[in-house]
């Protein structure tokens, strides 16, 4: 497969199906909630948007990374939650609701925020020649017409065809997971003879922050007094990212490889992360994964 296809057409074409099927599941009364646990929404888009990139500072800071593989680091934990975390919410018996609506809420605001905070990082963590251009504008109007149009369209499609949405939301979120292993299998397949040096750059970070993100987000919500249900949403929506997006803005919009690293290990590492979390989590309120799955 040409690179070029896959980096300038493919990759931007599936994460607009990923968002319109996200959509797709949408509808007004999903941001009901926004007003009905005010609590539980401020805290999730707290949590996700200024605790888990300050974390991911940290975590950069402490394994001495640098660079594009710094910068990606950073990329993937501006990035909003994904149908993954949706998913994985419902195995480990969470506050779906609450998920959906972290998610969807994140989602709309991370084109507006995410471009602003890839600037300031890279001003932060690469030097004067290592700077790849983003033209910050330009860069929001990519992102809305790849994240917030999709999921328009699809509520709009779901307000007009509803029973049109319930079959193809369940195809569009397997396609979500299987594009981002085939994506993963195929960065990995490119840059085999470089991967060992790129895992053990990015990995265990990946995998240090995936993990204190998961126990941070349960802790706080616990600290807030939120019930077991949210607690878990908000661990999940907090651990999990978009690493459809996260790979995408880094080889499609800034094209850039090394920064697309992290963003591979991590979602390499989160599924297994989160069926683990999950399971401990369920099994510590005495209810077994697979009653659920």
């Amino acid at each position: 497969m040409e690179a070029d296809l896959l980096i300038k057409v493919i990759l931007p074409a599936s994460l607009f199906v990923i968002m319109l099927g996200m959509g797709l599941a949408l509808k007004p009364l999903d941001f009901k909630m926004v007003m009905v646990r005010p609590k539980a929404v401020a805290l999730g888009v707290f949590a996700q948007m200024v605790i888990l990139p300050l974390m991911a500072y940290l975590i950069v800071t402490a394994f001495g990374l640098s660079g594009a593989v710094a910068v990606g680091v950073m990329i993937l934990a501006l990035c909003p939650g994904g149908t993954t975390s949706n998913l994985y919410t419902y195995l480990a018996k969470g506050d779906i609701a609450l998920s959906v609506t972290l998610t969807s809420v994140v989602s709309l605001l991370a084109p507006f925020t995410v471009p602003v905070m890839i600037v300031l990082f890279m001003g932060l963590l690469m030097g004067d020649g290592q700077q790849v251009e983003l033209p910050v504008i330009k860069t929001i109007i990519q992102l809305i017409v790849i994240t917030i149009l999709p999921i328009s369209i699809g509520m709009f499609i779901h307000h007009k065809k509803p029973e049109f949405s319930a079959k193809a939301e369940q195809p569009v979120k397997i396609f979500s997971v299987l594009f981002l292993l085939f994506i993963v299998i195929l960065i990995v397949v490119q840059n085999i003879d470089q991967m060992g040096s790129y895992f053990a750059q990015a990995g265990l970070a990946a995998l240090v922050l995936n993990i204190a993100c998961l126990s941070v987000g349960y802790g706080i919500a616990k600290l807030a007094r939120l019930n077991e249900a949210q607690s878990k949403a908000i661990a999940i929506e907090v651990g999990f990212q978009n690493g459809t997006l996260a790979i995408v803005i880094a080889l499609s919009l800034l094209q850039n490889t090394e920064m697309s690293i992290a963003a591979t290990c991590y979602s390499l590492i989160m599924f297994v992360t989160g069926a683990v979390f999950a399971w401990l989590l369920n099994r510590k309120n005495g209810n077994p994964v697979s009653a659920q799955a």
